[in-house]
């Protein structure tokens, strides 16, 4: 099956992601300060010491981890909070987030046009906020003795909508692999990750085959892997990371030729390409201006002395230069899509 080239296509897409973050410092530098849980939850009274009231987030399945654990340590420190998190995917997240119904919409892809117009349409001006790196992880069942890297070609085999019927075991993925049936599970059509790797892999944003198991929940795509021998799914790191212990995480062929394993360091430093991936979160500004326990939560994903939070979910902090970045958006007052 031939795969589409689209190389330009690519590097500018990932050129509008990673320009969003306005990066200062290297990537590389992706560190924070080490602290303990107890030093998180002292720290967070420089984020709103005594604030109260219910803050509302929804969205990605893949952000959820980071606002999960932000939450639960923001409310620890400031007992008067509710911080409620949904996951219903970056789009529906936005559905809500455009209707007026959250505060915060966690996205792992940046907002389209469309739903840009759809706040427009509410009166509805946000930030776009860049909150942490991750790396788009392959994943497949620990039975699977084959699959050590794959091209972005043979994704594209296995993912393609012309392939949707006709590939249906990994030997026509590459024939030296075995007739192993090949049992495919993803996010649905609702999720970030379901864009970003549609895009990357089949060349245009959801486009793939509709005979897959499709969930917006990962842990069904994780349950579904791992009892499949022949199963292969995708999902952000954390994810697999947390599921380590009964899947394998498949290499991908980078820009350059390199198989690239998914792990901190070359997520951070751009070498796990075209899978990496900058996380966001989006904040409606009225929210942020007019309700003091929003602003100190925003104000507490970004200070760099809770980037171990971002760490125990299972994603890459960015360097505290673009932290300060994803600050300056909201005390610069610079609204919308592409900020920088």
């Amino acid at each position: 099956m031939q795969f589409i080239n689209r190389l330009g296509a690519r590097s500018a897409r990932l050129a509008y992601s990673f320009s969003i973050l306005a990066l200062t410092a290297s990537l590389a530098a992706c560190g924070s300060p080490a602290t303990t849980e107890g030093d998180v939850a002292a720290d967070a009274g420089a984020a709103g010491d005594g604030v109260a009231g219910e803050i509302q987030i929804d969205g990605s399945s893949t952000v959820f981890p980071i606002s999960e654990a932000m939450a639960e340590e923001f409310q620890i420190a400031n007992p008067g909070t509710q911080v409620t998190v949904g996951v219903s995917g970056s789009g529906g997240g936005f559905k809500k987030f455009c209707a007026g119904e959250t505060d915060i919409s966690n996205a792992s892809r940046p907002i389209k046009d469309e739903e840009v117009a759809l706040c427009d349409e509410a009166g509805i001006d946000f930030y776009e906020v860049p909150l942490a790196y991750d790396g788009l992880t392959v994943v497949v069942s620990q039975d699977n003795d084959w699959a050590e890297c794959l091209t972005i070609d043979q994704l594209n085999t296995a993912w393609s909508p012309d392939s949707e019927g006709s590939v249906t075991s990994w030997d026509q993925v590459d024939p030296s692999f075995p007739g192993e049936d090949l049992a495919l599970y993803g996010p649905g059509a609702d999720s970030g990750t379901f864009d970003y790797f549609t895009d990357e892999v089949n060349g245009e944003e959801g486009a793939t085959r509709g005979d897959y198991t499709a969930s917006e929940d990962d842990n069904v795509i994780v349950t579904g892997v791992q009892n499949a021998s022949g199963g292969m799914g995708y999902l952000g790191y954390a994810y697999y990371e947390e599921n380590s212990d009964s899947l394998k995480s498949v290499a991908v062929e980078n820009e350059a030729g390199d198989c690239v394993s998914p792990e901190p360091d070359t997520i951070a430093d751009g070498s796990y390409n075209p899978m990496s991936r900058p996380l966001f979160f989006y904040v409606k500004k009225e929210a942020y201006d007019s309700k003091p326990e929003v602003a100190a939560f925003v104000d507490y994903n970004l200070d760099p002395a809770n980037g171990e939070l971002v760490q125990e979910a299972g994603y890459i902090t960015l360097p505290d230069a673009d932290l300060a970045a994803s600050k300056a958006i909201i005390d610069d007052g610079k609204l919308g899509k592409d900020p920088s």
